[in-house]
């Protein structure tokens, strides 16, 4: 699967399609897009949801996605890195957005798989609109505070889009949808994903109220793919995530993705990918 890079923390451009002709492309940035006219198909980690005038989609930077373009489309794109979001004043504030951003990695990249996000509230739909409206004029001019600006309008679409998704998930929990049960078992994983022991089938079974030996048969049954497979899979697209977006040391990845060491995360990465994390990092810079 070919990746694209963002080569500044932030970019916001305009731009009409009359057909996708590239493959679904996973892309390491997150990505806020608005049609603004056009109609067809999205495709985000093979399935599709119907776009029209007036849709709006977040992206991950885990997300593999794409286009099936029926009328030709105009949108909106923007799109930003964990250090366009963390470049704050004070340490704590950083470390508060990075823990911020990787909650929402979680619940997207999650709500991503498996559903269309619906911004339902009618109000939320052109308060969000009203956001990017206003986005859009403010980086088309250079002013004091732009930077600042920017920061604050792209938050505050991410919070309104997350409620939405919240509120959804607390709807399916609700038993709106016939077997919420893998939802909230790939969300565990995701958010613990950095923790063995919680990934574990015997601690997995207990938690999900599932017997030992039906707990793989039953993730097979509702992915397609092993449990080990996924959480191997998902542990190695994070760890190219910080590879080309952070200054994380290898050793420091390893420990906060619950490898045992660095040799560790590096023999799975290499498994995975063919190169050792350090020509990864160099590729991705030089890309």
């Amino acid at each position: 699967m070919e990746r694209k890079l963002l080569h500044q923390p932030f970019e916001l451009f305009v731009s009409d399609m009359e057909c996708w002709n590239e493959r679904p492309l996973i892309y390491h940035f997150f990505e806020i897009v608005q049609i603004l006219d056009g109609e067809g198909l999205r495709i985000t980690n093979r399935n599709t949801f119907p776009y029209r005038k007036g849709s709006i989609f977040l992206f991950t930077p885990l997300d593999c996605r794409g286009f099936d373009i029926k009328t030709p489309t105009r949108f909106c794109a923007i799109r930003f890195s964990e250090v366009f979001l963390g470049k704050c004043k004070t340490v704590q504030d950083r470390e508060r957005i990075s823990s911020w951003l990787k909650q929402l990695e979680h619940i997207f990249f999650h709500h991503n798989r498996f559903q269309e996000l619906l911004v339902k509230q009618p109000g939320d739909c052109h308060l969000i609109a009203s956001l990017i409206d206003n986005l859009v004029r403010e980086y088309a001019h250079d002013r004091p505070y732009k930077e600042e600006n920017l920061q604050h309008f792209v938050t505050l679409i991410l919070n309104i889009l997350a409620r939405n998704v919240s509120d959804s998930t607390a709807m399916s929990g609700a038993g709106d949808t016939p077997d919420p049960l893998i939802n909230r078992m790939l969300l565990h994983i995701r958010q613990h994903i950095s923790d063995p022991d919680k990934l574990r089938i015997d601690f997995l079974a207990s938690h999900f109220n599932l017997s030992e030996n039906y707990v793989g048969e039953y993730f097979r049954k509702l992915t397609g793919e092993s449990l080990q497979h996924y959480i191997t899979h998902y542990r190695i697209k994070l760890v190219q995530q910080r590879l080309a977006n952070s200054v994380l040391t290898v050793s420091q990845i390893a420990g906060e993705l619950g490898f045992t060491d660095e040799s560790h995360l590096s023999r799975q990465f290499r498994k995975y990918n063919g190169i050792s994390p350090a020509e990864y990092r160099k590729n991705a810079k030089s890309t």
